[in-house]
């Protein structure tokens, strides 16, 4: 796994972006899966102004919803589907067949994870996906303990992840399970960048550098992915920094 870190949020904004035009340019056809949350937002809204300013385009690349919410409204702003397009999609000239998400209220939910994965693998699985990392070291709705050959399915989340859903909806009703992409396509994706910024990160992302590689931490099998990126501000990574430097002293 490569360490990038940066010294400021902006940095990280700006930098993350331009690896990311870079890729765009070289593959205009790039196939992406993209997760929704607090963290890519800023990254997003830089990408949706690069789009805007004829610096990249999005028209033949194809995005796939990381993971969905189950149990809440279609219209919920706190569904993943409709965070990814209002903080990216809104912003891009992707168009709208071009976007496959998952749809968490159809009745036969084995049906949806099967074409989801199919439609995965017609495509040859993503050529670059970004996730964030929950503080229990989640990828998505991968929660600890997950099988390393898993796909998509329907997923009962931790306590720990469904707390930090409130972040995400503006009512009591926080969503307890949802539908993600496994492990099996994030990892073989051929390229992968973990996105980490703030404080609150510091120590996870300590453990998922520094500790055991097991799928106890899900975050920490990107260590063994031949090309994959940790991509932190300078508060994310502030654990993991002094952690090297007392090492070194």
């Amino acid at each position: 796994m490569n360490l990038l870190q940066f010294d400021t949020d902006q940095s990280w904004i700006q930098n993350v972006a331009a690896m990311w035009r870079d890729r765009l340019r070289v593959n205009p056809r790039l196939v992406m899966c993209l997760p929704s949350g607090n963290t890519p937002n800023a990254i997003y809204a830089e990408m949706g102004r690069s789009v805007a300013s004829g610096l990249v385009s999005f028209r033949e690349a194809e995005v796939f919803a990381l993971d969905d919410f189950g149990g809440l409204a279609l219209d919920d702003p706190g569904r993943c589907r409709n965070m990814l397009q209002r903080f990216l999609l809104d912003a891009v000239d992707l168009s709208r067949e071009r976007f496959h998400f998952i749809n968490t209220e159809a009745h036969d939910l084995d049906r949806v994870c099967r074409d989801y994965n199919e439609l995965i693998e017609a495509r040859g699985g993503f050529d670059l996906t970004l996730l964030g990392i929950g503080l229990n070291g989640h990828l998505g709705l991968n929660e600890p303990g997950s099988a390393i050959d898993c796909t998509t399915r329907r997923v009962d989340m931790h306590e720990s992840t469904i707390k930090a859903s409130a972040g995400y909806v503006t009512h009591s009703n926080l969503p307890t399970w949802g539908v993600g992409v496994g492990l099996k396509h994030l990892l073989g994706s051929r390229e992968v960048w973990l996105l980490a910024n703030g404080t609150k990160k510091a120590d996870i992302i300590l453990s998922a550098v520094t500790g055991p590689i097991s799928n106890e931490l899900p975050a920490s099998l990107l260590r063994r992915h031949p090309n994959s990126s940790l991509m932190m501000d300078a508060a994310a990574g502030s654990r993991l920094t002094a952690t090297v430097q007392k090492a070194h002293s």
